[in-house]
């Protein structure tokens, strides 16, 4: 049975081979577009039956596949908070202004008010409307309208709390 199993695999490489006219090399190292391949299985196995992963439930959402944190309502979470002090528009293409905060949007998402604080101390309420190259992960950077203001702040470390939406 086996050798007659290896002679029909032969036989079907030597028609796929012909077929495709892959019977000589070709004179440049040219990668054929789409390669051949023969797969020979043993028609004798049990029919196997492949489930999709059972949806992980819980409060603590992840993204997709960077392990990344994603803020949940209530839940503090450690952050590095700076400032910035450029001009014009935000991601959500609205002007800065004070109350205006930059954030990953894997973490905290766009439009969402933040509650920020420096140990003990209540920094304030913010809007998450901006995101930048450099704001990755954990990281809060704070709109403030000069830029000597932003060098006197510093890098902080704190606590960020996603505000709960109201209910309608």
């Amino acid at each position: 049975m086996k050798r007659a199993l290896i002679a029909a695999g032969g036989a079907l490489v030597l028609a796929l081979v012909t077929a495709t006219g892959m019977t000589h090399r070709p004179a440049q190292r040219e990668s054929p577009r789409h390669p051949v391949v023969v797969v020979l299985a043993d028609p004798m196995l049990d029919p196997v039956v492949v489930r999709a992963p059972a949806k992980r439930t819980g409060t603590t959402k992840r993204t997709s596949h960077t392990g990344i944190r994603r803020a949940v309502d209530g839940e503090p979470i450690p952050v590095e908070i700076t400032a910035y002090c450029l001009s014009g528009t935000t991601r959500r293409g609205r002007w800065v202004r004070p109350g205006i905060v930059a954030a990953d949007p894997r973490v905290f998402p766009l439009s969402r008010y933040i509650e920020l604080f420096d140990g003990e101390h209540y920094l304030g309420k913010f809007l998450v409307d901006d995101t930048g190259l450099l704001i990755k992960e954990q990281h809060i950077d704070v709109w403030v309208p000069t830029c000597r203001e932003a060098v006197r702040f510093g890098r902080v470390a704190g606590t960020a709390m996603l505000v709960p939406r109201r209910k309608r």
